[in-house]
Parts: structure tokens; sequence; C-alpha cells
């Protein structure tokens, strides 16, 4: 059921050393006015560094996907939620605990299915309500604090994710993965491209092949160029060409991330996920989840539970392209998630450590393990 716990984060800071270039895709300006993120849907093409203080486009950032990455999105809220609190010249706790309430629904409205935002937010305002009896000064302080926090603990949470996810590569494995779980959609390892970078600074040969990810294409525009930048053998496919990648024998592995794991191991992903672990099961493939142990959520029973973000028709009919490849009448249906039934799941791997079936009690071991 559980193959590793442990008691703390444990890595070789020594050996986890990343080839690639670290990227701190989410951090205060100088002044600390504002939050500073780089603009992903700007990839690979253009690295742009926004400067985001105004509340709409702090939200707008989560929704149009300028920051992503569950993760990433949950430390990206916590700075917000202080910027925004920074602003405010409130002389009651009443009044500015409202405003922060209220900035916070905002927030969370943005993006529906990674639970990480809705927990960081839900953090920080846990916070505030505890130091009731504290000035509004000392309060933003705190806030400030443990944004901070989350995004350090995110961190080291990573390194864990990579150490424990390395165990099970071998050298000259062929690995596929699917959308982005690096550096750029976290705080700065990665969850699912965690493992792969480390194998390949500790001299294992892999072969990576990454699925482009439709309708956005965050594999092609953000994982092949993290993949590529840190100098491991990289080839990108469409989604439609992985079958006959793995009927070919090319694939000894699936590393993916997640956004929101149930608590009996279902887990939702960018959408084409739960189609490769069907796959991978078709082929005999070990198919392996990576998340940190705040995107289990403990209050969702089944994947059935879990809210499936319905993004816009122009993502798949316009975005990218010259001109539209469909006539503006004809419906779209754009889920960005779909949910991986935990029958089709080898195993999730958290800081904690690797999970295996029944995930109905190794995973409540991981949420008993992170509340320690």
């Amino acid at each position: 059921m559980l193959e590793t716990i442990a008691t703390a984060y444990p890595y070789n800071k020594e050996a986890i050393i990343i080839i690639c270039e670290e990227i701190i895709n989410v951090r205060f300006s100088d002044d600390e006015a504002a939050v500073v993120i780089l603009d992903q849907t700007l990839l690979p093409n253009e690295a742009k560094y926004l400067k985001l203080c105004e509340p709409e486009k702090l939200c707008e950032a989560i929704i149009s996907l300028r920051v992503r990455g569950a993760p990433a999105i949950g430390i990206f809220a916590a700075f917000a939620l202080y910027v925004y609190a920074q602003k405010l010249n409130c002389d009651c706790f009443e009044s500015f605990s409202s405003e922060v309430t209220h900035f916070s629904t905002q927030l969370n409205s943005a993006r529906p299915t990674a639970v990480n935002l809705s927990k960081q937010l839900h953090r920080i305002l846990r916070l505030v309500s505890s130091l009731r009896a504290s000035t509004i000064p000392s309060i933003k302080e705190a806030m400030r604090q443990e944004a901070l926090q989350i995004q350090q603990e995110d961190v080291l949470m990573c390194k864990a994710i990579s150490e424990h996810g390395q165990t099970l590569i071998e050298s000259g494995f062929g690995i596929m993965t699917h959308c982005n779980a690096g550096p750029l959609a976290t705080s700065q390892y990665g969850t699912a491209l965690g493992p792969i970078l480390l194998a390949h600074s500790r001299g294992l040969a892999l072969s990576v092949y990454c699925c482009e990810t439709r309708p956005l294409l965050q594999g092609a525009r953000l994982t092949s160029y993290e993949l590529y930048r840190a100098g491991v053998d990289v080839t990108l496919i469409c989604d439609n060409m992985a079958s006959i990648v793995m009927s070919e024998g090319k694939i000894d592995a699936i590393f993916v991330g997640c956004d929101r794991v149930a608590i009996n191991g279902d887990t939702a992903n960018k959408i084409g996920t739960s189609g490769l672990s069907v796959l991978a099961a078709h082929y005999g493939i070990p198919f392996y989840v990576c998340c940190p142990s705040s995107t289990i959520d403990p209050d969702c029973l089944t994947g059935k539970d879990i809210e499936i973000e319905q993004r816009s028709p122009e993502e798949i009919k316009e975005m990218f392209f010259a001109e539209p490849v469909a006539l503006a009448g004809v419906k779209c249906y754009n889920p960005s998630f779909d949910v991986t039934d935990n029958n089709l799941i080898t195993a999730i791997i958290t800081e904690h450590g690797i999970c295996r079936q029944p995930y109905s009690q190794s995973l409540k071991i991981m949420c008993n393990e992170d509340i320690r």
C-alpha cells in the first residue's frame, strides 16, 4: 500500500541540482506592492514578466492561464491576497476581514477544479481570523510571511516528490508525459517532471515523449521547452500519436501531474490524461501520478464529485490558428480536465511517499502525515 512514509521531506540536497535554468514564476515585486509572474501564454517564443496589483488583473491572470499549474496558482493566490490587503485602509478588523474574504472569493472562482487554489486561500483566511485581536499592520505582515511559507513548502515538496519518483525510473527508460507539471507549474522543480529532471541530472539516459496537449498546447509550448532547455532527449508528439508510440515499445512509464485527488484515488488532470491511462493499461505500461499532498481533497469522495472547468470554444477553433478551423456556428465542447479512474493508476507519488492501492487507505495516511 505504501512504499515510503517520511517524517520529513527526504531529498539529497547535493544530488537534486536541476540542470535546467530555475525560473521563479511567482514572486513579489521589489516594493511588495505587486505580484510578478512569468506570462506563460507567451511561451516558448517570449519570456515576459508581468507586474500585477489591480484586483481584476490578478483574477484575470488565473483565468487566462498567464499563471497556471495547481501548485503555482495556489502560491499566486496567496501572494495576490496579500497584495490586495496591502492596499486596504481599514481601521477595524471586521472591515478588513470582510474585504479580504470578498477578494478571496473572486480569486477562488477563477478556476474551480484545482484544489490548491481554494486550500491556500482558506489557509490565509484562517490565519487572518486567528489574528482578530492583532493590529491590521501586523495581520498584513503575517499574511506576507504565510504566502512566502506556502511557496517554500512547495519547493521542498517538489524536491521530495522528485526523489521518490526517481526511484521508479531506470536508465534507458522511455517516458511519456502530458500537459505541463514542471517548474513553470509549481515553485521550482515540478511534480511529474521533477523525477525526470532529477534522473537526467544523475546521468540516467532517458527519452521523453511529450504530448502536445490540445487545445492550449501546454505540452508543446511549456513541457518541451523545459525539457529541451534542461538537455533532456525530448520528442514532441500530437496527442493522437500516443497509442502508436506505446505500441512500438518506446514507453516504459507515464508520469503526469494532477489538479485534484479524490480520497478514493481518482485524479483530475488536464484533458486527455484519462485516455492515456486507458492506453497504458492496454499496453501494460505503469501510469504514475505525481502531486503534493495538498492536492488530495479529503472532502472529495470520488472523481464524480470533482467540478470540471468548461472553457471557451474559441480555444478549440481559433487559438494558435491564423484563421478559424471551424465555422462560427459549430458548437464546441471544451472541458479543461478529465478524471482518471483510480484502477488505472499504478501509484500516486507525493512528498511523503509512494501511494498504491487501496488508495482509500494510503491517501488517508498521506493526509494525516500532512497534518503533522
